[in-house]
């Protein structure tokens, strides 16, 4: 191979003035990735179905479809997402190529200094991801890959991938956390976010969707020291938060001490890390005291106005970020989906897209409730939409706290040694020379600082 393959080049990231061709990604449509099993497989083989790497045009993206087939005496159906899952990892692992996300959010980028050294076919990647799979897993005997990279070609497979994601998100429905004794971690996006590991029960899927309970157990006892592994819930602190002895020694030995608990159910207190491969996320509109949720396919800002990249950027990397949670699409339809928070109930906005795609999972009584960019475009419209239709979040203490209180009184009092007190913050922020300028009012804020600086200052200043 002209270029060099291995694990030091996980993480590697390619900006777009470095990249020769972009595949899959935000800007087209249909691109996916799947595995299955199958006893027909060629070993060794690699079709490419449109435009190889060498007739793409520098600067261009285009459609990416992977369809890994593998063979083996022992292998099982159960296996299939967790092998698809080592797409992520094995594609990182080529000195010039980028890979985020999974299934049908899948994004490559290949490096203009890659393609110059001799990467210019897909012949190529799909050979290295052939003998990865082979020595990484031996219980694969044999594996072929098919790539699709036009519109034309693509069109079939991703129909036939997205009939298998849903069949295995239908399987995954009927199984909850206190059915099992066995939660289950991963760390597969560890590369990318050191500090993140994800925690795998029934009711809460991998963020990245594609790893479901029943594909974490089958990955642990294939592989008990890889990248999916078991963990034991220990003792349950709180039922409905979700919070358990095992998961928050999981993580601090995973963050090596960074994050100490983790509540599975709340993107307020305590919430779930979140990697750079989340499906959606799951934001906080202090003007409301609601959620909304947009996922990595909408086009355009949410309600709050900062489209899904901007948020993304606040959300990932593995950190506790209170109010930006990353989840997957598949935990939306679980009955305890954030219910620390106040549940789904407490959802009042989502993409468009995305509510008709979950709106046969959500409470028949909230689907008409709960707006989109086409009913709604800011937050007073979005406020009076709410009590147009009765959402249920109306009646909460927690709306009403946000949309009810004015402006606080202010007072004087001392700078030096004063103490900042919670809730709603107000500071003025001047103008040139010292005249007009504005004030900023930030409502049933939290505020986390790493350090504190206290500075001595003259006279007496407003609240």
């Amino acid at each position: 191979m002209p270029i060099d393959v291995g694990p030091v080049y996980e993480g590697e990231r390619i900006r777009g003035n470095q990249m020769y061709v972009e595949l899959g990604g935000p800007k087209i449509e249909k691109k996916f990735e799947l595995v299955r099993v199958s006893k027909n497989v060629t070993d060794g083989k690699v079709t490419i179905n449109g435009p190889d790497l060498k007739d793409m045009e520098k600067g261009s993206t285009h459609p990416i479809g992977i369809f890994v087939e593998v063979f083996g005496k022992i292998l099982e159906e159960d296996l299939e997402a967790v092998f698809e899952r080592r797409i992520h990892e094995f594609c990182n692992f080529i000195n010039g190529v980028m890979h985020l996300n999974q299934r049908y959010t899948n994004w490559m980028r290949v490096s203009i200094q890659a393609f110059e050294k001799g990467l210019n076919s897909f012949q190529m990647i799909g050979t290295i991801l052939i003998r990865l799979f082979k020595a990484e897993l031996p219980i694969i005997e044999k594996a072929q890959v098919t790539f699709y990279t036009d519109t034309k070609s693509i069109e079939k497979p991703h129909k036939m991938a997205m009939e298998v994601y849903n069949a295995r998100d239908e399987r995954a429905r009927g199984l909850h956390d206190e059915d099992v004794d066995m939660f289950y971690g991963c760390v597969l996006c560890q590369s990318f976010a050191p500090t993140h590991a994800c925690c795998i029960t029934p009711d809460r899927t991998s963020l990245c969707g594609s790893i479901n309970w029943f594909d974490a157990r089958a990955a642990a006892k294939v592989d008990p020291k890889g990248p999916i592994f078991e963990v034991v819930p220990g003792e349950c602190y709180d039922v409905f938060a979700g919070h358990y002895q095992g998961i928050n020694d999981m993580m601090k030995k995973r963050s090596l001490g960074e994050i100490e608990k983790v509540y599975l159910f709340s993107g307020m207190e305590f919430p779930h890390t979140s990697c750079g491969c989340f499906e959606a996320i799951d934001f906080y509109i202090p003007e409301l005291g609601g959620h909304g949720i947009i996922d990595r396919s909408h086009d355009g800002p949410a309600i709050n106005g900062l489209p899904f990249s901007a948020m993304a950027n606040q959300t990932g990397g593995g950190k506790q970020m209170p109010g930006f949670n990353g989840i997957s699409i598949q935990y939306i339809a679980s009955p305890k989906y954030q219910q620390y928070d106040g549940g789904i109930k407490n959802i009042v906005w989502m993409g468009k897209a995305l509510k008709d795609r979950v709106a046969e999972f959500l409470p028949a009584d909230l689907v008409d409730k709960i707006a989109t960019e086409e009913d709604v475009n800011d937050i007073n419209a979005l406020q009076a939409w709410l009590e147009e239709k009765k959402h249920p979040i109306i009646e909460t203490d927690a709306y009403k706290i946000a949309v009810g209180g004015g402006e606080e009184e202010e007072e004087e009092y001392e700078t030096a040694g004063a103490m900042v007190p919670m809730g709603t913050q107000t500071f003025t922020v001047g103008g040139a020379g010292g005249l007009g300028g504005f004030k900023v009012i930030l409502k049933n804020c939290k505020i986390h600082a790493e350090s504190v600086i206290i500075k001595k200052l003259d006279g007496k200043r407003k609240k």
